[in-house]
């Protein structure tokens, strides 16, 4: 059996479509695998077993379990044969007017008020700047906090996962620990439909572990799916395990697909043991309660990219909000705030300067109007994307701003350079570090003699490494610093909090 017949139910592309990367990772080529270390740790681990048993034996009567039999699982779903006469099922949720602010175990159920999308029809990317009401909520929030958010699958996942382990998503059930120490998760409600279960709880969107598979294979009753997963789940198997899986991102639904006698065999005890729960995402908040009082705006970048998968990978929060239109009726969705990274100047003299390419300016937004409101001028924002007229958040209100003095603008476009010089340079793309030292002068009197504080928002890959060796070259050439004192210079800039950066792989 090959390990070509474990990945049809999600599809494989044509191999002159193969792509071996994702948009949240670097390009390796497809015969260059990581190096794995489970070779090296499994022996050591036994060997270390082997130690500790030696030295600390158990006591009379009390075996070690086997290879091959499972742990009890954590919980027992104790199913209902017919619906409580009270209560009902439902998310602990905050309330409007608790004197409890809201929380990852008691998220405030905020109003959706506009799902908009930002960027151009013809823009490769579905950007969105979602508005929430958050009236009555107890949530207060400055410049620089995120929000987070729990995400919830699609339905049709929701009713493919039932069908696969032929479960009853109607079915309510009692969760009840083993053990007297163990807690329930406090976001499922007692009682709990399966529908609620999978819809809000299991992550069924997620990648698997290695964990996953070995779980499986002691659960799996089917001769020749056992075998797979034993090998998947061993040491020598994890380069197969990384091809067949977190190569091209294929999830944990779509293993339980390909394993159909396997899925159909796991026992509901072992669901919670199974697969990890669904993590709140943060976001950015993109607006100051100054501004839109009683309002909680977000810049989200659905995710979506390609492998050698047929059906896309798409990220489970952003497509799930992406997906929400509150113009066919009311929808609401779990959310809480956090302090963020980033902490602005409260001093109304202090120059601030502000570099976030893409949704990275989405921070800044609520720093500006923040500090508008407050009258404070000195707003520096060097903001990149690809095309004027497809990706430029907020440019109306940015040249309204502009207008009134209250903010300046240095946009970089990178895809709109001259057609010869383009053509003829298609690595020399201009980004937000080339605009920085073409305005050396300007960012080192800010930084050297008026004390301004400088921020950077975005994407982890390269851009953090860019804007830090642009800011080098400034203090070299307009400081007339040699290379050392440079980076002393940097060093002291995020020692003091004057350098703060919030990034994202």
């Amino acid at each position: 059996m090959t390990s070509m017949s474990w990945g049809e139910s999600a599809g494989v592309a044509p191999a002159s479509t193969v792509w071996s990367g994702h948009t949240r990772g670097p390009f390796r080529p497809a015969h260059v695998l990581p190096p794995r270390p489970d070779a090296a740790v499994d022996p050591w681990l036994r060997d270390l077993w082997d130690r500790v048993l030696g030295l600390y034996p158990p006591p009379p009567g009390l075996a070690e379990i086997p290879p091959g039999v499972p742990l009890p699982s954590k919980f027992t779903l104790l199913f209902l044969q017919e619906a409580p006469s009270t209560g009902s099922e439902g998310q602990r949720v905050a309330h409007p007017g608790s004197q409890e602010p809201p929380s990852e175990s008691k998220p405030f159920l905020a109003p959706m008020i506009s799902n908009q999308r930002v960027t151009g029809p013809s823009h490769f990317q579905d950007v969105r700047l979602i508005e929430f009401d958050i009236l009555g909520s107890g949530i207060s929030f400055a410049a620089g906090d995120v929000v987070l958010i729990q995400p919830s699958n699609s339905a049709a996942h929701v009713q493919r996962f039932c069908q696969v382990l032929g479960l009853d998503p109607d079915q309510l059930f009692m969760l009840q620990p083993r053990e007297p120490d163990v807690s329930s998760p406090t976001r499922l409600p007692q009682p709990c439909s399966m529908r609620h279960l999978v819809s809000h709880y299991l992550d069924i969107a997620s990648v698997p572990r290695r964990s996953f598979f070995e779980l499986l294979a002691c659960l799996s009753l089917h001769e020749l799916e056992r075998e797979k997963l034993l090998e998947f789940s061993s040491a020598q198997g994890q380069e197969e395990l990384f091809e067949y899986c977190n190569r091209p991102r294929r999830t944990i639904l779509e293993v339980l697909c390909d394993f159909p006698h396997t899925a159909a065999a796991i026992p509901p005890d072992y669901l919670l043991d199974l697969i990890p729960a669904i993590r709140p995402r943060a976001f950015s908040i993109a607006s100051s309660l100054l501004i839109h009082p009683s309002r909680l705006q977000i810049l989200v970048a659905v995710v979506q990219f390609q492998t050698r998968l047929k059906e896309p990978r798409r990220g489970l929060c952003s497509s799930w909000l992406a997906s929400l239109d509150p113009g066919q009726g009311p929808v609401r969705v779990p959310l809480w705030v956090r302090p963020g990274s980033l902490a602005f100047p409260e001093t109304p003299d202090t120059p601030v300067i502000m570099v976030g390419p893409g949704t990275g300016v989405a921070p800044f937004r609520a720093a500006i109007q923040e500090r508008v409101a407050q009258g404070q001028t000195g707003n520096f924002l060097f903001f990149g994307c690809r095309w004027r007229d497809q990706d430029f958040y907020w440019e109306s209100e940015w040249q309204e701003l502009e207008k009134r003095e209250c903010l300046t603008l240095i946009p970089a476009f990178s895809r709109e350079q001259p057609p010869a010089l383009f053509s003829a340079l298609q690595e020399q793309k201009v980004y937000v570090q080339h605009r920085l030292r073409e305005l050396g002068s300007l960012v080192w009197e800010l930084l050297d003699h008026q004390g301004a504080y400088f921020y950077l928002a975005g994407n982890a890959k390269s851009m953090p490494a860019d804007v830090s060796e642009a800011l080098m070259s400034i203090f070299q050439e307009e400081g007339g610093l040699c290379s050392p004192d440079a980076a002393a210079y940097l060093a002291r800039l995020q020692q003091t909090r004057r350098f703060q950066t919030e990034t994202w792989a």
